[in-house]
């Protein structure tokens, strides 16, 4: 083995410069507001909450999302998975909950940027009993997640049916997200 001095100035004549030459040649990353606007999405308005409660609570690095349920332009996403809703249409109801949630994480960090990881997703889905799809329902909210922070998008995950939701919502979800220190 090369004695030490003599393998940092190899290392020196192929990486001239100071220090940080390697990290200055990679690429950055694309930002999760890039993404966001290069997948063409926009961010939806926010309603104030439905009770006595807030949309989002801080503790720390960790902020904590209420439930949101599936809403698009027209209003609620409503109906029952497997009656007279698809998974496809469950699927799209949940990336419609996961941009909702986005919205909320902007208003409270002032951009997604500040985003250090998705910690955790809860997704209920209104379905019939014994529907045994749920996870791919879910999906819908995952797969964007992943799609605007990359690696730091990847969460753990519940992925529920259940009878009922509010305002007969197709999809409710829930997150919990550390933001970046600062």
């Amino acid at each position: 083995m090369a004695h030490p001095t003599v393998h940092r100035a190899r290392i020196k004549r192929r990486f001239p410069g100071h220090a940080c030459y390697i990290r200055m040649q990679m690429t950055e990353s694309a930002s999760p507001e890039h993404n966001l606007s290069a997948l063409g999405l926009i961010l939806p308005q926010l309603s104030a909450p439905g009770g006595n409660y807030v949309s989002a609570k801080r503790v720390g690095t960790v902020v904590y999302l209420s439930g949101v349920i599936s809403t698009d332009e027209a209003g609620v996403i409503t109906g029952t998975v497997g009656a007279d809703r698809s998974i496809e249409d469950g699927y799209a109801a949940a990336r419609a909950c996961a941009l909702t949630q986005l919205a909320v994480l902007k208003r409270e960090s002032g951009s997604l940027d500040r985003v250090a990881e998705i910690i955790g997703v809860n997704g209920y889905v209104n379905a019939v009993a014994g529907f045994p799809d749920s996870p791919a329902v879910i999906n819908g909210a995952s797969d964007l997640l992943v799609k605007v922070f990359g690696e730091a998008g990847r969460h753990v995950r519940a992925a529920v049916g259940v009878n009922a939701l509010p305002r007969n919502a197709l999809v409710e979800v829930q997150m919990t997200v550390r933001v970046k220190e600062g």
